[in-house]
């Protein structure tokens, strides 16, 4: 079955840098986009980052835009999401996801950022 295992989460300074990753399992990787969602307390679920299959094409939310950079190893069935220059606003639960014929959703149980001095 598919399954989804972020890692990579925890506590990180202002200013500072984070690689999260996510390894897949149960499905044929290569042949799928992978997001970047993220959620903080009390908000909803935001769209992060977005690469295709073939990892050449990559969409970001302004928000990140310039400082986090999604990627993915399709030897390894693995996505990353490397954040730099981190700032308060990224403290959230980051998860993965894999959607299947544009509606069927797929998530991890997610990992936690925390940006504070």
């Amino acid at each position: 079955q598919v399954r989804l295992v972020e890692s990579g989460g925890g506590l990180v300074q202002p200013g500072g840098s984070l690689r999260l990753s996510c390894a897949a399992s149960g499905f044929t990787f290569s042949n799928y986009a992978m997001r970047w969602y993220r959620q903080a307390p009390g908000k909803e679920r935001e769209l992060v980052a977005f690469i295709v299959g073939a990892g050449d094409s990559t969409n970001y939310a302004d928000s990140v835009k310039g400082r986090f950079t999604i990627s993915r190893d399709n030897a390894k069935n693995t996505v990353y999401l490397q954040m730099n220059s981190a700032k308060s606003e990224d403290t959230a639960v980051y998860y993965c996801n894999v959607r299947f014929w544009g509606r069927y959703d797929y998530w991890g149980q997610g990992t936690q950022v925390t940006v504070s001095p």
